[in-house]
């Protein structure tokens, strides 16, 4: 949700915090703040807004030092103020803390420090963190002039005692005066990884920030409890004892996490997925078997087959991707499938028969409810499966396997290359649970063809972005728009509606197609444009007929149609076209028209596409 960064070395702190945080705006931009070390004081620069406006204040008001935490925030105590912004400071002022997170009984733990004489200068859970790590510290004192090596270990021993009190979730870094050869960091529930340098060594919580110093990184596990110096690090577990830990090389670099010659980042990921498609697919497709493979699933074909229902859970684009999952599926496989929202999971009375299959959907592999809902899940005795972006992400960890999507990193926060990905791989699935029941061999290298001809396909779209720009900007103005779809293309209306309302704020609605004439009608207006889904397929005639009503009640209509479809032509006023292809394939094709409709959009209308208000990227909090 928020962005961390950790920096201790023989560089100055600043510059790295800073670059480190731009890579992480992403997550958190309602305000921002650095601390460093020097001299033996710590001390802080804070400023609500964006990076830029702390890199302002740093300029007036510099800050020394060879060692730092820095924090980007997205507000969940307290509201955006200087004052709430991380870092924060226990009640000495020699220990600051960065934290993402919870923490759920920070109510109970200010009251009680307040009565025993604490005072606060805001109002986050944070601070109530630093000043109860703070005072198990002072607590351990014993007498002045405590040599370094045993500050350290009791600086390690207060954050331990501390988070025995904490109910919550956290990924935190801090730092003490007594200590200013260490940052310690810790994690239970929100990403923290720790980068490994070369007389230098970080704490991020993502490796994106990090990547242009190092590609060696630690990502810690729930519980783990870190200090890095600047020539050593040490792993141990809040439970007791060292924890086992492995250095991961970082498969991507900085230029990957860069906009090259784009204007934003979403653009970048939507123009990358001819790449990330055929790159969900590399080395999966068998023409000898006419299937799938997924050796990460780690379960035999004996075990695939006496699977007899699946659930398949996530949230927001993930859970639309799941959807399309659930026609694919059905479609291909004849196998039930179920669409959970992983926030409701784990508090449904759901029965859950021994022969059921749970994947778990999240391109961080870190959202807060879809890691709930594959705990529940294994806690139930199901298998539970991850399809993820981040093959070190906790939902890759701790699920029973899984399938890696090989998208790379994901900056834009409305989700686009993801989709298309999750999308990909959920159809694999289809096709490797169809051929071990009925699917032919024929119609199994149909499939293999119609997939591995996809690219190609989404190459074609994206050479008219031009055409659907020149759409956008003659429906920017409106202030509200529908959504339409049928069968396999019912969630891609939910998702081309997602896109639209989290980039450019224009209210709109996913709805049925089928289901116009059961309320939806009444907010047909000149004012209010349909976007309607209506590849040709099996419903194309009945979606030509919502047209036509749609059009009777003077409401204009953007069409997303296959090429060459003149019926569809004549009744909208907007065409967007796509290749021709078999129903299950369509919705990863339409869905990139309506990708670029609410992009373009946005930059009509002066959004900040790849930081929309309100939004983070990765919700690592419930």
């Amino acid at each position: 949700m928020c962005g961390i960064v950790g920096y201790i070395g023989r560089n100055q702190a600043v510059p790295v915090l800073l670059d480190g945080l731009r890579r992480l705006e992403y997550r958190g931009y309602d305000s921002a703040g650095v601390a460093t070390i020097t001299g033996g004081k710590i001390e802080t620069r804070k400023r609500i807004g964006r990076i830029a406006n702390l890199a302002e204040l740093l300029q007036q008001a510099p800050l020394a030092g060879n060692a730092g935490i820095s924090h980007t925030r997205w507000a969940t105590h307290g509201g955006v103020t200087d004052e709430n912004a991380h870092p924060h400071f226990d009640q000495s002022g020699k220990l600051a803390i960065c934290h993402n997170g919870v923490i759920e009984n920070y109510a109970t733990l200010k009251e009680q420090l307040l009565r025993e004489g604490h005072t606060f200068t805001g109002q986050t859970d944070t601070e109530v963190l630093a000043h109860l790590i703070g005072k198990h510290y002072d607590a351990l004192q014993s007498g002045t002039g405590v040599p370094p090596v045993h500050a350290a270990a009791r600086l390690v021993e207060a954050l331990r005692e501390a988070l025995t009190h904490v109910v919550g979730t956290y990924g935190i870094v801090l730092m003490h005066a007594d200590v200013p050869d260490v940052i310690i960091g810790a994690r239970r529930g929100s990403p923290l990884v720790l980068g490994v340098g070369k007389g230098e060594n970080f704490f991020a919580s993502d490796v994106s920030a990090i990547v242009a110093h190092t590609r060696e990184a630690v990502y810690l596990k729930d519980f783990d409890i870190a200090v890095i110096g600047r020539d050593e690090f040490e792993i141990s577990s809040l439970l007791g004892g060292a924890s086992g830990f492995e250095v991961t090389k970082v498969e991507f670099s900085a230029e990957d996490v860069s906009k090259g010659d784009y204007a934003h980042y979403m653009l970048k990921e939507i123009f990358e997925q001819p790449e990330t498609i055929r790159d969900a697919m590399r080395g999966r497709l068998s023409r000898e078997e006419a299937t799938a493979k997924l050796g990460g699933l780690g379960m035999t074909a004996q075990e695939l087959r006496e699977i007899d229902r699946i659930i398949l859970t996530g949230c927001g684009t993930a859970a639309h991707a799941a959807m399309c999952g659930e026609y694919i599926i059905e479609a291909l496989a004849h196998v039930p499938v179920e669409i959970e929202f992983a926030s409701e999971f784990r508090y449904r009375q759901l029965p859950l028969p021994k022969d059921t299959l749970v994947f778990c959907i999240s391109q961080s592999g870190e959202t807060a409810d879809t890691l709930a809902a594959l705990r529940e899940a294994k806690r139930k005795g199901l298998r539970a499966l991850g399809i993820c972006n981040n093959v070190a992400s906790t939902v890759a960890r701790e699920s029973d396997g899984g399938v890696y999507m090989h998208a790379g990193p994901e900056i834009g926060v409305a989700a686009t290359k993801s989709f298309t990905s999750q999308t990909v791989i959920l159809t694999l699935i289809a096709l490797l649970l169809g051929r071990i029941r009925h699917l032919s061999t024929t119609e199994g290298l149909r499939i293999i063809d119609e997939l591995e001809a996809l690219p190609g396909k989404v190459r074609a779209i994206l050479d008219s972005s031009a055409h659907i720009k020149a759409i956008a900007e003659r429906y920017a103005h409106v202030h509200s728009m529908m959504f339409l779809g049928r069968q396999f293309n019912y969630p891609i209306a939910l998702e081309g509606a997602l896109k639209m309302k989290e980039i450019s704020y224009i209210h709109a609605s996913g709805h049925p197609s089928a289901e116009l004439k059961h309320g939806i009608i009444a907010l047909i207006t000149p004012d209010v444009p349909s976007v309607v889904i209506a590849p040709d397929d099996s419903v194309l005639e009945k979606n030509i007929s919502n047209i036509e009503e749609i059009r009777a009640r003077n409401g204009p209509v953007i069409a997303i149609g296959t090429e060459g479809c003149t019926k569809l032509e004549k009744v909208a006023d907007d065409t967007i076209w796509i290749p021709p292809c078999p129903d299950y394939l369509s919705p990863i094709l339409t869905s990139i028209p309506l990708q670029l409709l609410a992009y373009h959009t946005s930059v009509a209308l002066g959004r900040d596409v790849d930081k929309p208000r309100n939004l983070a990227k990765s919700v690592t909090v419930e």
